[in-house]
């Protein structure tokens, strides 16, 4: 791919800048030299030490540009734990002035801040139900909605898009290409932008129309196919050779998953290092289940969070459900699911290239899946706009639908703290049309009100 071999020759020569200065200093004094490397700690704390495989464990050189693995594989960044252990502390996140999910930078693969693409990123509130709590089965003040919806663009895609570019920006890619069912070409989009970096993006044709006008609002140039996005990422993929563009399609590049992996970290610092019993997580492509399973793992690593793991509970709809029919069926790779189709348009994803990390995130945290109806799904997002003001996203309001029916089928108590993560805000789906109306000319009957 063309942007892939000028970009690599950049970084390249990048980093053997950064040794020849190392070893200058070194032939002057090894006291320098010690004093350099730990004033380039404290200014960056950049830990990656490789990329790998998830599939064969095979390591990658960090520092260059990769897709898949040999094996078409989604690649992992793995990190020098001991050393960040040894160098960073809680405190140092806690008291951090960077905004949203760049707090976390030291636990990030960007190594430059002046690389760190920022569409001023906030933390992202947990809001307890409180009548909603009821319907659901529940008690007040157990269930948090984690409303990812405030981020820029309006959903969580902020967190792995900004990564992705942001890493983009760092190689020196200057044209990035995705498949969309609207919220990540729309955080690509806009992303993309303000690093000044050409983005493409496709969209199934029955794709959101808010989401395709803010798709190419925001800079991107926009098609709709007809088809899945599946068939979407099909021509992104063929067209890499002709066109030079670098795919981000969800998990075909490895910095996405550090994107969403924010979402643990900064889940567990808003409990005070004390993670829930359980999450509910909308599952598509699956990144965010598995970011925050990696994010779970290295805070433990790091000695910052103890005690269980939470269970991750992976809620898809009944008409795309490939992962949960995996799970159930005690397969590690799902199978394509024909003819999906969904209102909650993010959770439609036909085939998952990551579907075998997904299932053994929910595995090894003693979770599940679990399968819901779209009538179901409207249903609860009007109810719980009604009752607690909460606009969630059909997705979000899957892991609602997802809790009640877990809770009644006794697969979890009310007594465990349970995280629902609204993925976007609710303003950018169809909403229920408006009839009533007052006529100023004509007395007004105000026992009607």
């Amino acid at each position: 791919m063309r942007s892939d071999r000028s970009c690599n020759t950049r970084a390249t020569s990048k980093i053997s800048g950064l040794v020849d200065l190392k070893v200058k200093v070194h032939l002057t004094s090894n006291l320098k030299t010690k004093i350099f490397e730990r004033k380039i700690v404290a200014k960056n704390h950049y830990y990656v030490t490789h990329l790998e495989c998830s599939l064969t464990g095979e390591h990658y050189p960090a520092g260059q540009i990769h897709g898949l693995s040999k094996v078409q594989r989604p690649l992992l960044v793995r990190y020098d734990l001991e050393k960040m252990k040894s160098e960073l502390s809680r405190s140092e996140i806690e008291n951090s002035n960077s905004p949203g999910f760049w707090r976390y930078a030291p636990m990030l693969p960007v190594a430059e801040p002046k690389n760190r693409i920022s569409l001023g990123e906030i933390v992202t509130p947990l809001i307890p139900l409180k009548q909603s709590a009821l319907i659901l089965g529940g008690q007040k003040g157990k269930i948090l909605i984690k409303d990812e919806g405030r981020l820029p663009t309006g959903s969580f895609k902020a967190r792995g898009l900004s990564l992705a570019v942001s890493m983009a920006k760092s190689f020196g890619i200057n044209h990035l290409a995705i498949p969309t069912n609207g919220n990540a070409g729309a955080a690509m989009a806009a992303y993309a932008s303000q690093a000044g970096i050409k983005s493409t993006v496709f969209c199934p044709e029955d794709t959101p129309d808010i989401n395709v006008r803010e798709i190419r609002l925001q800079g991107a140039k926009t098609y709709k196919v007809n088809g899945l996005i599946n068939d979407c990422g099909k021509i992104v993929g063929e067209g890499k050779e002709a066109t030079g563009w670098f795919d981000v399609s969800t998990l075909k590049e490895p910095y996405r998953i550090e994107g969403k992996k924010t979402m643990g970290l900064e889940l567990a610092e808003q409990l005070g290092w004390n993670l829930p019993d359980v999450i509910f997580y909308p599952t598509g492509g699956g990144t965010g289940l598995i970011g925050m399973w990696k994010a779970f793992q290295e805070l433990k690593s790091l000695g910052w969070i103890k005690g269980k793991l939470p269970k991750m509970i992976a809620v898809q709809s009944s008409g795309c459900a490939p992962i949960v029919k995996a799970w159930q069926e005690g397969l590690e790779h799902a199978p394509i699911w024909e003819n999906a189709q969904t209102i909650a348009a993010g959770i439609r994803v036909p085939v998952a290239v990551g579907d075998f990390l997904i299932i053994r995130a929910i595995k090894e945290s003693d979770g599940f899946g679990i399968i819901v109806d779209d009538n179901e799904i409207m249903n609860m997002r009007d109810k719980i706009a009604k009752k607690d003001g909460l606009l969630l996203c059909p997705e979000g309001a899957a892991t609602a639908v997802a809790y009640k029916q877990a809770l009644q089928r006794g697969m979890i108590s009310d007594s465990q703290r349970a995280i629902l993560y609204n993925c976007a805000s609710g303003l950018k789906y169809p909403m229920p049309a408006l009839f009533s109306t007052i006529n100023k000319n004509e007395q007004v009957d105000y026992s009607i009100f």
